[in-house]
C-alpha cells in the first residue's frame, strides 16, 4: 500500500511517500520546502494571509508531486504551527481549499505518539522500556513506552530549535551567553519534567539528524558537547561548508543542541538517531486505516 503523507512544521514542508507493507515502511519519495512559520509566529503570535498562501501552495505543490508517483492516500499534518498560532485553523482550510486533502492539526500528544510510532518501526532498539524525543522548530516531545506498544508517558514542551534561536541567539556563531540564557530557559521548562526510566531513547527530527553529520549517530553527553563546541566556534556558513548541512538549519543547530543536551540530561541515557519519525508513524497509520476499510 502507497501512501503520503506532508507534514507542516515551523520550519519546513516535508513530503513523504512510503510503501507501507507488514509494518514497515518504505520510501519511494521525499520533498522539503522551507515556509518559516515558527519565526513569523513567534514574532507576531498568528500567521499573515501572504504566509498561509505561500504554505497552501507549497502543500499543493507537495501533493501533485505525491499524486504523480501514484498513492492510495495522502494526509496533511500540521504540528507545532496549529497549536501555537492563534489562526492554525485558518491554515489547515487554506490547505483544504488548495490542495484538495485533509489537513490534521496535531496535538502534542498525537505529535509524540506518532514519533515514537516511526522511530520504534524504523530503528532496531535493545530494552524492553524506550523513549523517543523529538526535537522540531517550535516544540519538543519525550514519548516513553513498551518496546512492542503505545507510549505511556508523554510530555511536550512548548519551544523547538528555531523558537528558542528567536529568543536567546543573536550572534553567528553564538556568543556563550547567548547559549548560557538558552539552556537556563531550558532547564526551567523541563523543571517539573520526570521522565519514566528508559532502557534506550532515540532521537528524531532534523536536529537530530544534523547533528549526526557532526559527531556521529550516537548522541551522549560528550558528543553532544562536542557538538556544541563546534557550532558554537564556526559561524553557519562554515559548518554548511564542511558538513553539508542547509544554512537555515546550521544557523538554529545551537540552539537544537542545547535542547537535545537538556533533554539528555533528564532522560540519562545516551541518545541514538533514529532512521524515521513522524513522517513514518504517521504512514503507518494511514495504511492501517487504509487496510480496515477495506
Amino acid at each position: 500500500m502507497r501512501v503520503g503523507i506532508v507534514d507542516v512544521g515551523s520550519n519546513t514542508a516535508r513530503l513523504l511517500v512510503a510503501d507501507v507493507r507488514d509494518g514497515v515502511t518504505r520510501t519511494v519519495r521525499e520533498t522539503r520546502a522551507p515556509i518559516g512559520l515558527g519565526d513569523e509566529i513567534e514574532r507576531r503570535g498568528a500567521i499573515s494571509q501572504a504566509k498561509i498562501d505561500d504554505v497552501a501552495k507549497a502543500v499543493a505543490d507537495a501533493i501533485a508531486t505525491a499524486r504523480a508517483v501514484g498513492v492510495d492516500d495522502i494526509t496533511v499534518l500540521v504540528t507545532s504551527p496549529g497549536r501555537q498560532s492563534t489562526n492554525g485553523e485558518e491554515l489547515a482550510r487554506a490547505i483544504v481549499r488548495a490542495a484538495g486533502v485533509r489537513a490534521r492539526l496535531l496535538s502534542a500528544a498525537e505529535e509524540a505518539s506518532l514519533a515514537y510510532a516511526g522511530a520504534l518501526a524504523t530503528s532496531p532498539v535493545a530494552g524492553s522500556r524506550v523513549a523517543v524525543c523529538d526535537v522540531g522548530g517550535g516544540s519538543a516531545q519525550i514519548a516513553v513506552g513498551l518496546r512492542y506498544g503505545t507510549p505511556t508517558w508523554i510530555r511536550s514542551i512548548d519551544v523547538g530549535s528555531l523558537r528558542l534561536t528567536r529568543r536567546h541567539v543573536e550572534s553567528d556563531p553564538p556568543r556563550r551567553r547567548e547559549l548560557s540564557a538558552a539552556r537556563s530557559e531550558l532547564d526551567e521548562l523541563l523543571a517539573g519534567i520526570a521522565p519514566l526510566a528508559a532502557v534506550a531513547v532515540l532521537a528524531t527530527g532534523g536536529t537530530a539528524r544534523s547533528l549526526q553529520k557532526l559527531v556521529g549517530g550516537t548522541l551522549g553527553s560528550a558528543e553532544l558537547e562536542e557538538a556544541l563546541e563546534i557550532v558554537s566556534r564556526r559561524k553557519a556558513k562554515e559548518v554548511e561548508r564542511t558538513y553539508g548541512i542547509p544554512r537555515w538549519r546550521a544557523r538554529l543547530l545551537p540552539a537544537g543542541a542545547t535542547i537535545l543536551a537538556a533533554i539528555q540530561d533528564r532522560l540519562g541515557v545516551e541518545l541514538t538517531v533514529a532512521r524515521g519519525g513522524l513522517r513514518e508513524g504517521a504512514a503507518l497509520e494511514l495504511a492501517e486505516h487504509l487496510r480496515a476499510a477495506a
